[in-house]
């Protein structure tokens, strides 16, 4: 299967101005809660030619910590390692991209890291083992760097508690410590899935399942999957996404089909804002009321 390719760049086009315009009213809206832009990035990619989709970001390759997100990047290596024979399938392991993707669990998403490097948690390891141990787990780096993605790290496990053991032995010894997405590089993976470029149509069908959610969803709780770009569509939307958040960190990579026709990818990330939820919603909802104004 060919490599699938990141769309063209489009500064200075309507969409780049569109972006634009969302980032400003973000600063303008957020101004008393002290919003910089130095605190968000926002990818955008148009998907209705299907054949030239045309993208616009700000601040799009600028590396930040990915919250929950980075599990979109499991997810995608797992299927295309599943389709190559390099992984076994099992019920566990559905059951562990299930539950990750959906419930967004860190302790599935560790069995699915575990799965995908060969390495497990536990105590330190002398210094040419956990060197090795190192080595095995970017895997998942490996792969995508293979694909042309930059800017990203994929070597962590998420945790809730913090890191511990070889872990915290290998977050010591070795750089970079964290996690790190951009949202350029996070729009054309859901992309690339959302279109069926990374995967048969199969595998892709079956991550989008997982991703599915509904924006009408009525739900008490507030961090909610669907709720983070999902309250800026309007009635008839679809929306799949990936959404995530910690003490400082709140982002969503949602692909979204609008009643009227228009299919876009919106990757947004915000730092040092995670309590202020209406961010996204408010540049997803300028980009909504804006795509279809676009040529």
């Amino acid at each position: 299967m060919a490599v699938a390719q990141p769309p063209a760049a489009t500064n200075g086009t309507a969409l780049a101005r569109l972006v634009d315009q969302a980032a400003h009213r973000a600063l303008d809206e957020f101004q008393s809660e002290k919003l910089t832009a130095a605190q968000f990035a926002v990818t955008l990619v148009d998907l209705r030619d299907g054949q030239h989709p045309a993208q616009a970001s700000f601040l799009g390759d600028v590396p930040i910590y990915p919250a929950s997100v980075i599990k979109l990047f499991y997810l995608a290596a797992a299927h295309r390692w599943l389709e190559d024979g390099r992984l076994r399938d099992t019920p566990e392991l559905q059951r562990a991209l299930h539950d990750m993707i959906v419930d967004s669990s860190n302790d599935a998403t560790a069995y699915v890291v575990d799965v995908l490097t060969g390495t497990t948690s536990g105590p330190e390891l002398p210094d040419n083992e956990i060197k090795v141990w190192f080595e095995q787990r970017n895997a998942v780096n490996r792969y995508f760097a293979s694909l042309g993605y930059t800017g990203i790290n994929a070597n962590k496990k998420p945790w809730g508690d913090g890191p511990y053991g070889r872990e915290t032995q290998a977050i010591k010894l070795f750089e970079p410590k964290r996690n790190m997405l951009t949202t350029d590089a996070t729009a054309r993976l859901l992309t690339e899935i959302a279109t069926g470029q990374c995967v048969s149509a199969a595998h892709s069908a079956e991550m989008m399942a997982l991703l599915s959610r509904d924006p009408a969803t009525i739900d008490s709780d507030p961090d909610n999957q669907a709720k983070f770009t999902g309250p800026a569509l309007p009635r008839g939307a679809k929306l799949w996404s990936k959404a995530g958040w910690t003490s400082t960190a709140r982002h969503d990579a949602a692909y979204v089909e609008l009643p009227g026709g228009a299919k876009f990818v919106l990757v947004v990330f915000t730092t040092d804002h995670a309590n202020q939820r209406e961010i996204i919603r408010s540049i997803a909802k300028t980009i909504v009321e804006g795509i279809g104004a676009t040529k």
